[in-house]
């Protein structure tokens, strides 16, 4: 089959805007992209980053999120792409396995400089870029991140590159191209996980699509069959079998931004740590206990559900987004779960030693929930107390996850909670407005 061929055929053909859930829904997934980079402006990764941008130099052009400062194109993908993603507070996909707008929305951001008018086409190649990632996401199969591929970064570079092709209009046979480049290019590593690489990995894959459909449109050469053969991406890093039967399959007919649809994070850490948060959250609240109460918790999770969780014994709250462990103590202890404890500050003795309680545990006979988010997916948290007493509670559907949603309106106090009230308004407003100036008024 030609993959490569019939997905720019497939992108370049469709029309997002026709489905008015995808397109309220890519609405509320800028207005979340919004927050999650202002709660970042002041991380200490975007200065260093900024720092050497400007060593380097190059044209001013479009703006930073929340910093006052305007650089190059190819640089605002990269900076944008770090800040959404810099605190794991941005949103998730469970078709992606990984994150979609941190790569999606720089990449189109930076196409707002050349005086072209693209109105809610905007929105339609937001849509595009989700769907290809999702799909991209299904294709490579689950091996492809169990074996240590952070799909943020090694998907999002040619999603994005598909989105900018739908925006701007390009030939089936530049998008090709730039599909080409950008799969060349595709790179990450869950390794990076718990340090400023790892949404560095998105913002990196948001510039490589800037430049991939910059050199396709230049008419620089480049295979234009890369998804394809046995040397193709999908046999270098997947299944092709597997792309063959699922990549294309039903393009157009309904969109993955709204079925399985984006997942709004509630918490500032990975998603797969949140069935365990409302699972503590809920224990805590119906059957009060203190952390010198608990003899031991036990976290059970399907074979393979906690993989992105790689820290067991973090010291920083950095590398606590990254442990369930940690969300647990920290819960147990009455902290909140908030942005203020998953920073690169270390954590305290007495919640690394409470930690040690925690153990994890897999159980592939359990029956999955049939609507699981992400599917196939649960977590139970079973607390056994010094007096014997047991509690439990499961989770399959986090607050957040699609099936348990949040609405605009949460999604706004999610804003308001990181910006003051007019700024959240005036980013509201741009959304609504669904113009070029608009859009580049969120950066402001």
């Amino acid at each position: 089959m030609e993959l490569t061929k019939q997905l720019a055929e497939a992108v370049l053909s469709a029309d997002p805007l026709q489905d008015h859930r995808a397109v309220e829904m890519a609405r509320h997934g800028l207005l979340d992209a919004a927050a999650a980079a202002l709660a970042a402006k002041e991380d200490e990764g975007i200065q260093k980053l900024m720092a050497l941008v400007e060593q380097e130099g190059g044209e001013a052009q479009i703006p930073v999120i929340g910093q006052g400062k305007k650089v190059s194109r190819q640089s605002a993908a990269m900076l944008n792409g770090y800040l959404i993603h810099a605190l794991d507070y941005d949103d998730v996909h469970s078709d992606v396995r990984g994150h979609p707008s941190a790569v999606i929305i720089p990449a189109l951001l930076s196409q707002l400089s050349d005086g072209k008018g693209f109105g809610d086409r905007f929105l339609a190649a937001y849509i595009t870029g989700v769907e290809v990632m999702a799909r991209l996401g299904e294709s490579i199969g689950k091996a492809h991140y169990e074996r240590g591929w952070h799909n943020t970064g090694t998907l999002g570079a040619i999603a994005a590159v598909c989105a900018i092709g739908y925006l701007k209009k390009v030939s089936q046979e530049e998008l090709m191209k730039a599909i080409g480049f950008a799969g060349a290019q595709s790179a990450g590593m869950r390794k990076q996980f718990g340090s400023d690489m790892k949404p560095l990995q998105a913002g990196l894959a948001a510039r490589t699509a800037v430049w991939s459909m910059d050199l396709a449109c230049s008419g620089f050469g480049g295979s234009e069959s890369i998804l394809d053969g046995t040397l193709g991406f999908f046999s270098l890093y997947g299944d092709e079998e597997r792309a063959e039967s699922r990549l294309l399959d039903g393009y157009g007919t309904t969109w993955r931004i709204v079925s399985p649809g984006l997942w709004f994070k509630v918490y500032p850490f990975c998603s797969a740590a949140h069935h365990a948060a409302d699972a503590i959250l809920y224990l805590m609240k119906e059957h009060p206990f203190s952390p010198e109460q608990v003899k031991q918790v036990d976290v059970l999770f399907p074979p393979g559900g906690d993989a992105a969780l790689i820290e067991r014994t973090p010291s920083t709250g950095e590398e606590g987004r990254f442990s369930v462990e940690y969300v647990i103590a920290l819960a147990a202890f009455g902290q909140t779960l908030a942005l203020d404890a998953f920073t690169k500050k270390p954590i305290s003795s007495q919640i690394r030693t409470w930690m040690k309680r925690v153990k994890r545990g897999y159980d592939q006979t359990i029956e999955p929930h049939p609507y699981a988010v992400p599917k196939g997916r649960f977590t139970i948290v079973k607390i056994t107390l010094s007096d014997g007493t047991t509690i439990s509670k499961r989770v399959d559907i986090p607050r957040g996850a699609p099936g348990h949603a949040l609405s605009k309106e949460d999604i706004m106090q999610k804003l308001n909670s990181v910006t003051d009230a007019s700024y959240a308004k005036q980013i509201l407003q741009a959304v609504e407005d669904g113009n070029d100036s608009s859009y580049k008024q969120m950066l402001a």
